[in-house]
C-alpha cells in the first residue's frame, strides 16, 4: 500500500497537500487544473522535490528520506526520455545496467520487452528511426524493465494522436494487471481517466484529494472539477 501521511509541499504562492492511501494494483488517474499541483505531486512521490513535512510510506515503510533511484517508484515524463545517441535496445538496457554491460539473462530480458511491446527487430535501431507510437512504448519498455511496484506516468503519451494513446494506455493497463503494479497517471483529459483508470484523484485548491471511483466521480463531480471540466 501507498500512503500518503500528511504530505506537504509548500513555495510562494504554492501549497499543495495530500493525505490518503492507495492499494497495489490500482490503476488511478490524476486530474484538475494546469499549475494546480498534479506533476509537482508526481515528483514529490518520486523523490525529486523533497516535502516540507509528511511522510510518503510504502508497505508501511518511509520511503521520504530515499533518493530516487532507491525508491520502489518508476516514473515516465511526457519528453520520454529516450537517449537519442542511443539504439532502443541500449535504451532499454540502461533500466538493467547504466553501463550497459549486460549479461545473457539481461540482455534476453530486453529483447521479451522489445517483443512484447510490439517492437521485435526494432532493438538496432535509434529513437528517430521509429514512429511516435514506437517511441512511446520503448520508453514504457524501459520503465517496465525496472520492474518496481509503483508506476507514475506523467502525460507521456500526450503528444500522440487518440488511437494511438489509447492503444497505450490499453497496454498499460493489461501489463499493471500481471504484475499488480500501481499506476498514477496524470492527465488533462477526462476521457483517459474514464477508460483507464478504477479510481481519478482531483488536485485542485491546494489538495490531492482522495481517489474515488472513476464513475462515481465524473457522474456526480464536485465544484472544482466541474469547473475544470466547463460546460
Amino acid at each position: 500500500m501507498l500512503h500518503l501521511d500528511n504530505l506537504e509541499l509548500s513555495y510562494p504562492d504554492f501549497h499543495l497537500s495530500a493525505n490518503w492511501s492507495a492499494d497495489r494494483g490500482g490503476l488511478i488517474a490524476v486530474i484538475g487544473p494546469s499549475g494546480a499541483g498534479k506533476s509537482s505531486l508526481l515528483m514529490a512521490l518520486a523523490g525529486f522535490i523533497t516535502p516540507g513535512t509528511g511522510r510518503v510510506l510504502w508497505q508501511r515503510q518511509d520511503i521520504t528520506p530515499l533518493p530516487p533511484g532507491r525508491r520502489p517508484i518508476s516514473i515516465l515524463f511526457q519528453d520520454q526520455n529516450l537517449f537519442p545517441h542511443l539504439t532502443i535496445a541500449q535504451n532499454l538496457g540502461l533500466a538493467l545496467a547504466p553501463d550497459l554491460r549486460l549479461n545473457k539473462a539481461q540482455s534476453a530480458r530486453v529483447t521479451g520487452v522489445l517483443d512484447r511491446l510490439g517492437l521485435s527487430g526494432l532493438g538496432h535501431r535509434r529513437p528517430a528511426d521509429l514512429s511516435g507510437g514506437q517511441q512511446g512504448r520503448a520508453a514504457l519498455g524501459r520503465v517496465l524493465l525496472q520492474a518496481r511496484p509503483i508506476l507514475l506516468l506523467d502525460e507521456p503519451f500526450a503528444a500522440l494522436g487518440p488511437a494511438l494513446k489509447s492503444d497505450l494506455l490499453t497496454l498499460v493497463r493489461d501489463l499493471a494487471s500481471e504484475t499488480q503494479t500501481l499506476v498514477l497517471l496524470v492527465t488533462h483529459d477526462p476521457r483517459d481517466a474514464q477508460r483507464f483508470a478504477d479510481r481519478t484523484v482531483l488536485v485542485a485548491d491546494g489538495v490531492v484529494h482522495a481517489p474515488t471511483p472513476t464513475a462515481d466521480l465524473f457522474a456526480n463531480p464536485p465544484v472544482a472539477l466541474q469547473d475544470y471540466l466547463g460546460p
